[in-house]
């Protein structure tokens, strides 16, 4: 957009000066590109020099292969520091680069952005770029084999890694670039970063023992925003050689100087964060007013709506936007499409219109962009950037945003081809404003997982990357914990949690102190916190429905879900209402936010929830619910699994996953296209006998053939047989049964199903002392032959000869319950 006389030059997504090129603030001489050799300079075709922090960076990075952070502002030009690194690795490997590997992992926003860029920069040097940010694993490691350069996000690189010692193709990578390393802090995402980083230097100390004859090595470069303690950074990243080296910029080398500041807002006990969001649209106006100086302001908003709601209130106030120079945005308001479009941006508005948009706040035509966070890419710079409130939705539940994504927002201000200043606002409440101040001023030392570290050195015994205590020792050092924790005994560290999983039956430990994982498979495959863990195995065994929805209530997982002054009588009028007789009442006044978790069963029950903020947190506590109460498989793999306890276990899971209790009324919910049903249509059976034309007219107050859909539905779902026979041995203290599961519709299920892949059953026998005698899982390869048998033998139970044998539907109301005497 701007003319070949222009002055500027394109770096990073931002505009540096061409007068500022050969002497940056005194500091000294800039190095030109014409430095790196011929062939890799079209990577850096934008710009003739390197800007101060590229500069001093440059002997590091390109001329060693000794790993390296970057600690510097957000907007310095980092990413370059990157393609160096990659040019540095291409230097090092004769050509053809079959073996070159390096893995980008950033925030899944960076990575989208960076792969566009690297596409075109390195393939014609021959480099293959390849974006993993999905979910089917077999063919991303066939994807990989043929690329150079792979960007992920730690999460999903966590996922590809675990099973590092059968992938050959995983040792390969040569480079590990880590963007935003402070994210390391980060309560959501930090925790996988640093293990990723730490198994990261597992392959590589793993690659060197193997082949201790070949010049195998890992390099490693960082970069991060503005921290104190980079050199714990650069500690955790050493290797062999020692520590990485590391770069310490201020913000006094920021290409344009930010002012940041931080506003609190008052938020009452009874406001909503959807309140207090829609009540920040009236104060922007103020702030852009004060802080804008006439020039182009960004206003970063959690939602869509929020996007559009702010753009309306901004529209009405004409202080700042009727001036001669913006009479040009008639021009653009004749072209675009939505005629309902104020200024703002999200991945809703049509392509056309968003280009209109974009190319009016880059004009200086449109002087204030209300625009929905970093997801889709907006890389536009502006003179003033607001974020209006720190809260987001993810999900139907509201959080904080992470700290990359506001570092992301705040690089947005400043635009140097016009400005030497720039100005970043966040609007918080006021109880959160002094967080805010200490993370916008990088004066916050960055910490460690160490709140997570039991649930990820399960992880890794589980994977086998620990197999003994030595190995775990090695890998407590690896982690970033253990560079915040030389003070503490590194065997105190470790055997205090190795004592801690073993205790709780989730690890076992021999004489030899060889480490086996037991049910703490089940806690890595979940990510269940070791605290609910302990929870879950003091289950006594005699525990029915509503003790076991208690418990899961104190699960850890649910700490953050805060019970609000305004909630509490919604809350109560539900507890107490004596015509709710499918809530199980809790005593007293709700006064924890235990309490207001234990009272999802209103969900459970369909019995709806006007209040918002609850709704909101319904959500949040059925998706973490429903992950927690697959502990049921651990309940039955306790060395004396109770079968009360099991089978209301599997029961609860079946009904976190259904939302609705096992004897429902409302059970035909679970139908596509139904909102609900009559209450007398309590079964599945009930549903199919029910003629369609009376389903329609009577219950649904549908049009045919609406009846006959729901009849299908129902008539394809699968319909078990379970019988038991016991064989002619004769024995005092056992006997022997046969099991035998049939689908008494499987020629209809052949053609048909309305039940989902993932569906299955589970078959539990539980005889008279209480007692598990056998459970088995049965998924979809039942269909393949239409019936399933099992030899069984049966100890004698102390309290007689009875047993209880269930079949539990996963999602749907298919159970079936039987008694048989041996």
């Amino acid at each position: 957009m701007l003319d070949s006389d222009d002055c500027t030059l394109a770096l990073d997504g931002l505009f540096f000066d061409k007068p500022a090129v050969h002497e940056s603030s005194g500091s000294g001489v800039l190095r030109p590109v014409s430095e790196i050799a011929f062939k890799f300079r079209s990577v850096f075709s934008e710009f003739p020099f390197f800007n101060y922090v590229q500069s001093k960076a440059l002997d590091d990075v390109l001329y060693t292969n000794k790993n390296f952070v970057a600690c510097a502002p957000t907007g310095s030009g980092k990413t370059v520091l990157f393609e160096l690194a990659i040019i540095r690795l291409l230097m090092e490997t004769p050509e053809p680069w079959r073996d070159v590997k390096a893995v980008y992992a950033p925030i899944k926003a960076l990575c989208s952005q960076c792969f566009e860029s690297w596409k075109k920069k390195f393939s014609p040097l021959g480099l293959t770029c390849k974006e993993l940010t999905g979910d089917t694993e077999i063919d991303d490691f066939f994807e990989i084999q043929d690329s150079h350069i792979i960007l992920t996000t730690p999460e999903k690189w966590d996922s590809m890694t675990r099973k590092w010692k059968d992938n050959c193709l995983l040792q390969l990578v040569r480079l590990f670039l880590i963007d935003e390393v402070h994210v390391v802090k980060d309560a959501t995402r930090g925790a996988t970063l640093e293990v990723v980083v730490s198994r990261m230097k597992a392959v590589h100390t793993f690659r060197t023992s193997q082949y201790p004859e070949a010049s195998l090595s890992m390099r490693v470069v960082a970069v991060s925003a503005t921290i104190p303690n980079v050199s714990d950074i650069a500690d955790w990243l050493s290797n062999e050689n020692g520590p990485a080296i590391y770069l310490d910029m201020d913000e006094s080398h920021r290409p344009v100087k930010l002012r940041k500041v931080v506003l609190g807002f008052p938020c009452g006990p009874n406001q909503t964060e959807f309140k207090f969001d829609l009540a920040l649209n009236y104060k922007i106006a103020n702030i852009i007013q004060t802080y804008a100086e006439q020039k182009p302001a960004l206003v970063f908003c959690s939602t869509r709506k929020g996007t559009q709601q702010s753009a309306a209130v901004l529209a009405k106030d004409a202080r700042f936007i009727m001036s001669i120079e913006h009479k040009q945005l008639m021009k653009y308001a004749n072209s675009i499409l939505d005629s309902k479009l104020r200024g703002y941006h999200h991945a809703g508005v049509d392509l056309s219109d968003r280009k209109l948009i974009e190319e009016a706040f880059t004009m200086g035509d449109l002087p204030v962009l209300t625009t929905r966070t970093l997801s889709m890419g907006v890389n536009l710079p502006a003179h003033l950037v607001v974020i209006k409130s720190t809260m987001q939705y993810v999900a139907g539940s509201c959080q904080e945003y992470s700290e990359a994504d506001l570092l992301q927002m705040i690089g947005r201000a400043g635009r140097p081809q016009f400005d030497t200043s720039a100005t970043a606002v966040i609007m918080t409440k006021i109880q959160t404003r002094e967080k805010y101040l200490k993370l916008m001023n990088g004066i916050e030392v960055i910490e460690s997982l160490h709140s997570h570290l039991v649930e990820h050195l399960n992880a890794e015994i589980v994977l086998q990357t620990i197999s003994d205590v030595k190995m775990a020792l090695d890998w407590i050092r690896s982690t970033f914990l253990y560079i915040r924790a030389l003070k503490n005994p590194t065997h105190y560290l470790c055997l205090k949690n190795l004592n801690s999983l073993s205790s709780v039956g989730l690890i076992s430990m021999d004489e030899d102190i060889t480490i086996k994982p037991t049910a703490g498979r089940l806690m890595a495959r979940y990510c269940i916190a070791f605290d609910t863990m302990k929870q879950f195995s003091k289950v006594s065994g005699t525990e029915n429905l509503s003790d076991l929805i208690e418990l899961l209530s104190k699960s850890r997982e649910f700490s953050d879900i805060q019970l609000r002054v305004n909630e509490k009588r919604s809350l109560n009028a539900l507890n107490r209402d004596k015509n709710r007789v499918t809530i199980y009442p809790i005593d007293g006044k709700i006064k924890t936010s235990e309490m207001k978790v234990n009272l999802i069963q209103a969900q459970l029950s369909s019995i709806p929830v006007q209040d918002f903020g609850l709704t909101q947190d319904t959500a949040k506590i059925f998706r973490i619910g429903m992950r927690i109460s697959r502990l049921s498989e651990f309940l039955s793999q306790r060395v004396k699994a109770v079968f009360s306890a099991v089978v209301n276990s599997l029961i609860l899971a079946k009904c976190f996953r259904a939302k609705l209790w096992e004897n429902s009324p409302y059970v035909s919910k679970q139908l596509e296209k139904i909102a609900m049903v009559h209450a007398g249509l309590t079964t599945f059976s009930k549903i199919e006998q029910t003629n369609a034309r009376e389903l329609e007219l009577q219950i649904l107050n549908r049009h045919p053939p609406f009846g006959n859909q729901i009849r299908e539905s129902v008539i394809h779902l699968p319909k078990y047989d379970v019988m038991v026979e016991q064989l002619p041995r004769y024995s005092s203290t056992t006997a022997e049964i046969v099991l035998k599961v049939s689908l008494k519709n499987q020629a209809q299920l052949l053609t048909r199903r309305a039940a989902q892949d993932h569906h299955y059953a589970s078959v539990v026998i539980g005889d008279a002392d209480n007692n598990v005698v056998f459970l088995q899982k049965l998924d979809v390869m039942l269909l393949k032959g239409g019936s399933w048998s099992k030899k069984i033998e049966v100890a004698k139970a102390m309290k007689g000869d009875e047993i209880s044998v269930h079949l539990i539907s996963s999602e749907y109301g298919l159970d079936i319950q039987q008694k048989f005497t041996v």
